[in-house]
């Protein structure tokens, strides 16, 4: 058994403790410890139950798009969303996330008093800060950004904040996923700083796999299968496909919000 497969049978069958509410989170979010075979772990745990309802989401789906998230992250092989899965808990049927401590490292985001942004940082765009006044936000230029902005170009992530963005002994994680994949374009994202530019060589061979996985018959269009509705595979389909054939970024379109609400 590989250690990525011991820890998903933690995760999955482990006695779950809560310890404490993440007050921070819109929705339930259960800070617990999950222990199996005298192994322990701490995790996040959100129930169904302590979802609260989208106009744009049908009610009591939000766990499942997580633990989708987490398998099209595992398909890239890029390891961006922490081990994730679904299962029963002291107040129902949820998603079950490993917890990632933060480590300390150089801002992945910045506000700068400047029209361009300096070396080594992508621009969003102009916020305001207090008093009538604006401010350049700008995200760093980093490979692992790039390669989460290209997984949320791909499950449509409505919701990619600041505070979404976990760095940990150099790796880097994003997490709440719980508002992707829908079949209408709804990406909203504070990675804008690539839309428009060519995808690196990398990112095609990695959508190109993937896009394999999710063909019919495909291991990761399986997986999915019990966990977003068919129409919402076809729009991932079609998102990969869509990014293969313009071999860019995308750009935002318009008739959604770019950026999410509050960002970080």
């Amino acid at each position: 058994m590989t250690t990525a497969e011991a820890l998903a049978g933690l995760l999955a069958e482990g006695e779950l403790t809560v310890r404490g509410r993440i007050r921070e989170a819109s929705n339930a979010a259960l800070y617990c410890t999950v222990a199996r075979d005298g192994r322990e772990a701490a995790c996040v745990y959100k129930p169904v139950a302590g979802e609260q309802p989208l106009w744009d989401f049908p009610d009591g789906t939000l766990a499942q798009r997580e633990v989708a998230a987490h398998a099209v992250s595992e398909a890239t092989g890029w390891g961006l969303v922490p081990p994730t899965v679904l299962r029963d808990g002291p107040y129902g049927e949820g998603m079950v996330q490993l917890w990632i401590e933060i480590t300390p490292e150089a801002e992945l985001l910045a506000l700068v008093d400047a029209e361009e942004p300096g070396p080594g940082w992508k621009a969003v765009g102009l916020a305001e800060v207090g008093e009538g006044r604006t401010a350049l936000l700008v995200h760093a230029d980093d490979a692992r950004l790039r390669r989460l902005a290209v997984l949320d170009a791909v499950i449509n992530n409505a919701d990619r904040k600041g505070g979404h963005l976990l760095p940990a002994d150099g790796l880097l994680y994003g997490i709440d996923h719980g508002v992707s994949f829908h079949t209408e374009n709804k990406l909203r994202t504070l990675l804008w700083g690539w839309a428009g530019e060519p995808l690196t060589a990398e990112a095609v061979r990695v959508l190109g796999t993937l896009r394999e996985a999710l063909a019919d018959g495909g291991g990761l269009a399986a997986r999915l299968a019990s966990l977003i509705t068919a129409a919402e595979i076809d729009a991932t389909r079609a998102r990969v496909d869509t990014l293969l054939a313009t071999g860019t970024h995308p750009e935002p379109g318009g008739e959604w919000p770019a950026i999410p609400w509050p960002p970080v």
